[in-house]
């Protein structure tokens, strides 16, 4: 597997190289860069029969640099804030991108440490990432950026294919190890608005871990709409630990600036031989979402919206989350 890893990125740095050297002809291009920021934030206030409680939070800061430096070639560095969720500490930060590209028309390549394929497109669809992450992203199928490589190769308008290789611990663990993740997913987009995806991942170890997800979106006009199935096999690596989800959203543009928008999702796990209850049978459930998103001026997004979780394990109670949350982007 290191040998492939070693073969795909020598490729990768070929194409950025042939890249350069076509472009050094180019006399028009100047090298050009700018920095960039991207906060989340919200007020909530959480309501279950154990108790209520209310937070200001900073759910996530991004803040990097993107390059130019050619016409095909850019390189990007994007660092990570937000709470670790563990122990006593508060924000950390972590280096979310650390890339060089290749794009041209149909064609693509990125080495380092790259945003992954699993779930973009299904995230760019949903587009509020601001107020809930995309089902993979939210229930940990996989990262949303790794050390790897990856390809993506569109023959027509209305197919592509992309391809990569990966470190398979995200951008939050970098680890040297034999295990290493390989992706391929395939776009279609038969007519214009419609998407379908087919996405697949392996993880070879004692205990192969594997994702399958399915797509399908749809974008007229003011209507945006999307159903995707999620299931993935020996979860961690760990032996039978396989759960499963879909997740149906949509959202209408009310108004220049306005658009309200709705989403289900619904999470189940296998049950282990001898046991009685699914093995992740505290998290699974059921998530409803509706609410509306207003843009006063580019670049900040604010959006009222209820979230409720209707847990499986009925020992635990419904909670309600009413909730304010911020995007500013600049």
């Amino acid at each position: 597997m290191t040998n492939k890893f070693i073969l795909l990125s020598v490729t990768v740095l070929l194409v950025i190289q042939n890249g350069n050297l076509k472009a050094q002809s180019d006399q028009a291009f100047t090298p050009n860069g700018k920095p960039f920021a991207l906060i989340f934030s919200d007020v909530n206030y959480r309501l279950n029969s154990d108790g209520n409680s209310k937070a200001f939070e900073i759910t996530r800061s991004y803040f990097g640099y993107e390059y130019n430096f050619t016409k095909n070639i850019s390189a990007k560095v994007n660092l990570d804030v937000a709470d670790p969720g563990v122990g006593k500490l508060q924000m950390t930060a972590y280096l979310k991108n650390a890339l060089v590209q290749y794009k041209n028309k149909n064609f693509s390549a990125r080495f380092g440490m790259i945003g992954t394929d699993q779930f973009s497109v299904q995230e760019k669809q949903w587009g509020y990432r601001y107020i809930y992450k995309s089902f993979q992203d939210a229930h940990n199928m996989g990262p949303s950026a790794d050390l790897g490589a990856a390809i993506s190769y569109s023959p027509a308008k209305i197919i592509s294919f992309d391809f990569s290789a990966l470190n398979g611990e995200g951008y939050k663990k970098i680890q040297t190890d034999s295990t290493f993740k390989y992706t391929f997913g395939i776009t279609l987009k038969p007519f214009k608005g419609f998407v379908l995806r087919g996405y697949y991942d392996m993880m070879d170890h004692n205990y192969n871990q594997s994702t399958i997800a399915l797509f399908a979106g749809y974008t007229y006009k003011i209507l945006k709409a999307a159903i995707e199935y999620n299931t993935q096999k020996n979860n961690g690596m760990l032996n039978s630990h396989n759960f499963s989800g879909v997740s149906v959203y949509s959202s209408v543009a009310v108004a220049e600036k306005f658009s309200v928008f709705a989403r289900y999702d619904n999470l189940w796990s296998a049950t282990l031989a001898g046991q009685t209850d699914p093995w992740n049978y505290s998290k699974d459930g059921q998530l409803f979402m509706t609410g509306f998103d207003y843009s006063p001026t580019p670049g900040v997004k604010i959006a009222p919206n209820f979230q409720g979780w209707s847990p499986s394990d009925k020992s635990i109670p419904f909670t309600s989350t009413i909730a304010l949350n911020f995007e500013l982007k600049f």
